[in-house]
């Protein structure tokens, strides 16, 4: 693919946390005067603001196979950041680049969001797992079961190029942290805050005390949003070169970490900076019940150790600046924001 010609490029998750981070960075591309980007998203009121900055905008959800598979089968490139645990809105996005293929013979770029979710196991914070992945092991990969969570979509997306009539790149990010500061955050069109984090202060908030699952010994695999933002464009700029520039399908998972955080580690921080701001009752992290668990996390995934290696994207240039010291500096800025928010 030329890097003069046109590029049709659809964003899913155009207003979420990576999804945004990810198009304003396609929007500073240094080749973004030859992107056209269309991205879908829900709310009808914020489509003139990624107008304003040279964006199409469809109105929709990932609900609407239709569309999916229609949009799909008119781009070139598709990054999918939405929901992305979803089969059927998968299986739609991949109806569309196989019209495409079969109308054009060219194989459409898929780059779709996977997560080092993949690699969860039940530790309940009571040990670290000895198993560590990396993006370079496919058929440790391999070996994971379906029924891990985003498996069966990343099974479905790597047949695709199996296929032939898809090149696709699967981005794994770990822990995301960091609150985003782009293009579309400024306009008040995208959510600038992560999740894992933020829950778990916000449960130490509104139980006044920072918790903890388990022994908190399970360990998970940290990056920051803006190197998130540039293993996209890293992959985007390889897979645009063709198919031989770096791995895609059976060996196009990429990790997305930089270094690894104790999970209890986390948890005794964000205690402590509770206790120091007067917003919690002590600085040492206290156990969370499993109505707690429940509660505030929806079970406990908390608990979990995940382990992996970015060792593909690093190999052709993906250097990542921010490492797990820039975690723990931003806790009290993610603090911060939280109280804000909830008092305002």
């Amino acid at each position: 693919m030329s890097t003069s010609e046109t590029t049709r490029i659809l964003v899913t998750g155009a207003t979420g946390y990576v999804g945004g981070t990810v198009l304003s960075a396609l929007l500073a591309h240094p080749n973004s005067d030859t992107f056209d980007i269309t991205a879908l998203i829900r709310s009808a009121q914020k489509a003139p603001s990624f107008n304003s900055v040279g964006v199409k905008t469809v109105i929709g959800s990932n609900s609407d196979f239709d569309m999916l598979t229609s949009l799909a089968s008119e781009a070139d490139v598709v990054v999918t950041a939405a929901e992305v645990n979803d089969v059927n809105a998968a299986k739609a996005i991949l109806r569309g680049l196989k019209k495409q293929h079969e109308r054009t013979g060219k194989a459409p770029i898929l780059i779709h969001t996977s997560g080092t979710g993949i690699l969860m196991d039940q530790a309940d914070g009571n040990f670290i797992a000895d198993e560590i992945y990396s993006d370079l092991d496919i058929p440790k990969i391999e070996s994971l079961p379906k029924t891990q969570p985003q498996r069966e979509v990343d099974i479905a997306v790597v047949a695709a190029d199996e296929e032939g009539y898809a090149r696709t790149y699967i981005i794994l990010p770990s822990t995301i942290y960091g609150i985003a500061n782009t293009l579309l955050t400024s306009l008040g069109v995208q959510n600038p805050y992560s999740i894992q984090i933020p829950l778990v202060i916000k449960a130490g908030l509104a139980r006044e005390q920072g918790g903890v699952i388990g022994k908190g010994l399970n360990v998970w695999p940290s990056v920051h949003i803006d190197d998130i933002a540039t293993l996209y464009t890293t992959i985007f700029d390889a897979a645009r070169k063709g198919p031989d520039a770096t791995g895609h399908g059976r060996q196009g998972y990429y990790f997305g970490e930089n270094g690894e955080y104790g999970v209890g580690e986390l948890s005794q921080a964000i205690a402590k900076l509770l206790y120091e701001t007067r917003l919690g009752r002590s600085p040492e992290a206290t156990v969370f019940t499993d109505d707690e668990l429940t509660k505030y996390f929806g079970g406990s995934w908390l608990g979990t150790n995940s382990r992996a290696r970015a060792e593909r994207a690093r190999l052709i240039g993906w250097n990542p600046t921010h490492d797990v010291n820039s975690l723990y500096a931003n806790l009290k800025p993610e603090l911060e924001e939280i109280v804000a928010t909830q008092t305002a």
